[in-house]
């Protein structure tokens, strides 16, 4: 029935799902456990009428213009620029740090010193890495680099990942930049802007085609059978011989033979108020304050013109692969160990010239929206596209 099955119904598995079946004429099958396709982007809207993101925000920024143009094809776009806020001593100033945050909190001499100095030494509009200024013999410099990195970065890891502070080495937030600037946007990117019907309906309309079939609310492996001493699979307990493209946890798909690859979770709490906007920006970040790390109003994203407004809280947490409320891997926690795990997967991987890894959880690697895009469309070049 089918020449590819693809397990996942996110960004990597519907553009190739896409490519496969308009380019390639292949009937598709797309698996995914969930009730709806698009992956953690997936957003809805809420009793109120409120357009959200159920999996936390996702916010489209790009300088690469061919995955731009591709995605145009599937919907039109609303330009936005992401701001986002940060409560630090009681104030809420913009981060990425940069001169509004110096200036705000820090005293006028030293943040003019400290401004001059920045100017100077980097020139203006260019981003500094944390350590680089650590290690620049300037007490100033440095003082200004310990302050960022205690104020604002450090006890944001901390509850990110569920580590004391103490624990964590400067070298993970290290590559965090100062912006020598007075930009307050989150990005710099050339294309910026949100789908204007919604992330959902872009994989609605990626995924419109009759060669493409889906499957949701289900588990490949109650369907889906591979073994891995001969390379034989198997669909709905019948041979199947064509192509497996997977993006869903590269140690459950090869049944954790490795052992299993760590990762971390989030728990949202949706709240609906009866206010017209609940925060001045759409993100604001509480480094040290409470136990959730930032609060996302969705108003500020999608422009509704709608009574009240929905915020969601976020609280970083255990992964727990048995537990309902904790077996969502957002985040893959990257350690030596790890490194040497994954890479014991991809190398077994490679021995079934049918099975295909694209993806966050298949490649165990952070992806942007549009790196994850570029990826997907690469792997079709190279792949599929003869």
């Amino acid at each position: 029935m089918f020449d590819t099955i693809i397990v996942g119904a996110g960004f990597a598995g519907s553009v190739l799902a896409e490519r496969l079946a308009t380019q390639k004429n292949k009937r598709i099958l797309v698996i995914d456990k969930r009730q709806h396709i698009g992956g953690n982007c997936y957003d809805c809207f809420d009793e109120q009428g409120v357009l959200i993101h159920k999996y936390g925000p996702h916010l489209f920024h790009t300088d690469n213009k061919p995955v731009f143009d591709y995605l145009s094809q599937f919907t039109q776009w609303q330009p936005y620029q992401h701001e986002v806020l940060a409560f630090i001593d009681g104030q809420k100033v913009p981060v990425p740090f940069n001169l509004n945050s110096l200036h705000s909190l820090l005293p006028k001499s030293l943040a003019d010193s400290l401004e001059l100095k920045l100017i100077e030494r980097f020139g203006y509009g260019v981003k500094v890495p944390i350590l680089e200024l650590r290690d620049i013999d300037d007490k100033e410099l440095k003082f200004l680099a310990d302050f960022i990195y205690e104020k604002i970065f450090v006890n944001y890891t901390a509850k990110q990942w569920g580590k004391k502070p103490e624990d964590i080495s400067p070298e993970v937030t290290g590559r965090v930049p100062v912006h020598i600037s007075r930009d307050n946007r989150y990005f710099q990117d050339k294309y910026q802007a949100i789908p204007a019907q919604g992330y959902t309906k872009v994989f609605t309309n990626m995924l419109d085609h009759p060669n493409i079939s889906l499957l949701l609310n289900t588990d490949f492996k109650d369907i889906f059978k591979i073994d891995f001493e001969t390379g034989a699979m198997q669909f709905m307990n019948a041979e199947f011989n064509g192509q497996l493209i997977f993006t869903g946890l590269v140690d459950e798909l090869f049944e954790s033979r490795f052992g299993e690859l760590p990762y971390r979770s989030l728990a949202f709490q949706f709240e609906h108020l009866a206010v017209d906007k609940f925060q001045e920006k759409t993100t604001i970040n509480y480094p040290n304050d409470y136990d959730y790390t930032r609060i996302t109003e969705f108003k500020h994203i999608s422009q509704q013109a709608i009574s009240g407004t929905s915020i969601v809280k976020e609280f970083p947490q255990d992964f727990e692969r048995n537990n309902p409320q904790k077996n969502i891997p957002y985040y893959p926690i990257f350690t030596a160990e790890n490194k040497e795990k994954l890479d014991r997967y991809l190398d077994f991987a490679e021995q079934f010239e049918n099975i295909t890894l694209v993806g966050r959880l298949a490649e165990n690697r952070y992806y942007d929206m549009d790196d994850i895009v570029a990826r997907a469309l690469q792997v079709f070049e190279d792949k599929f596209a003869d």
